[in-house]
């Protein structure tokens, strides 16, 4: 009688055993479904930052360069279109970013960092362990409790 509710129990605990990995691997893919997602939001976020700054300083390098041209025009002075020039570079910076491949080179320049380039990679001290975290809170506490 002992066999065979031992097991029944080494069933149990096996069906136990295999629902919980699958449910571990549901949660996990779960987080990383939601990780990619808020990943995307921020870079569809910066994305729309840039295109929306590009109008505003689209805009002002506009004006600006009018301004200047006039200026430079009246005093027959060429000198004062200089600043169009760090503006313009700005401006083209800011349009790759927004409209262009900016970002598709920075992706393929990440992956060759990932991939050829690994110890650029690498944190100072190695990853942190368990031990090192509750070494320095350890720390910080003492440091709290005898103030």
């Amino acid at each position: 009688m002992g066999f065979f509710m031992s097991k029944s129990l080494d069933e149990s605990l096996k069906k136990q055993q295999e629902f919980m990995a699958a449910n571990s691997a549901l949660q996990l893919e779960r987080q990383m479904l939601m990780q990619n997602e808020m990943r995307q939001r921020q870079v569809a976020m910066q994305i729309a930052w840039s295109r929306e700054f590009i109008k505003y300083f689209g805009t002002f390098l506009g004006l600006t360069t009018i301004g200047l041209t006039i200026g430079a025009l009246k005093r027959k002075r060429p000198g004062i279109l200089v600043p169009i020039v760090p503006l313009s570079f700005v401006f083209a910076y800011q349009y790759d970013l927004a409209y262009g491949t900016l970002m598709i080179r920075m992706k393929d320049e990440a992956e060759n960092i990932i991939d050829r380039e690994q110890t650029l990679l690498q944190m100072p001290k190695g990853v942190p362990t368990f031990e090192s975290i509750e070494k320095a809170r350890r720390a910080r506490s003492m440091f709290f409790i005898q103030k």
